[in-house]
């Protein structure tokens, strides 16, 4: 068997978005993230996802950092993030409306 490092610091994340990708259960999705990650990280990941739905559904900045407790910074960042152009933000929200 070959021991392989399934590690590349110029794409730290490439592989696990394949295998991610390569689920389509949700709840499977959830376990494994809810296990990779502390219980912090993940209500950090669930705020983030929250906050550029809001974003998206016009909601005001500061009634999003008030409602989820968060720095205006990440809640601009997110913005500045969803007006871009191809925004992969964008691309995901429109993904999961669809779903929806």
């Amino acid at each position: 068997m070959e021991n392989t490092l399934h590690w590349n610091e110029n794409h730290p994340l490439g592989e696990l978005a394949e295998a991610l990708a390569a689920c389509d259960d949700p709840h499977m999705i959830e376990d494994f993230l809810s296990g990779l990650f502390t219980a912090a990280e993940v209500r950090e990941m669930g705020k983030r996802w929250a906050l550029v739905r809001l974003l998206d559904d016009g909601m005001s900045q500061r009634t999003i950092a008030s409602n989820l407790n968060l720095s205006l910074c990440k809640i601009t960042r997110g913005s500045k993030e969803l007006k871009k152009e191809e925004s992969p933000f964008r691309k995901m929200i429109e993904l999961y409306k669809a779903r929806a």
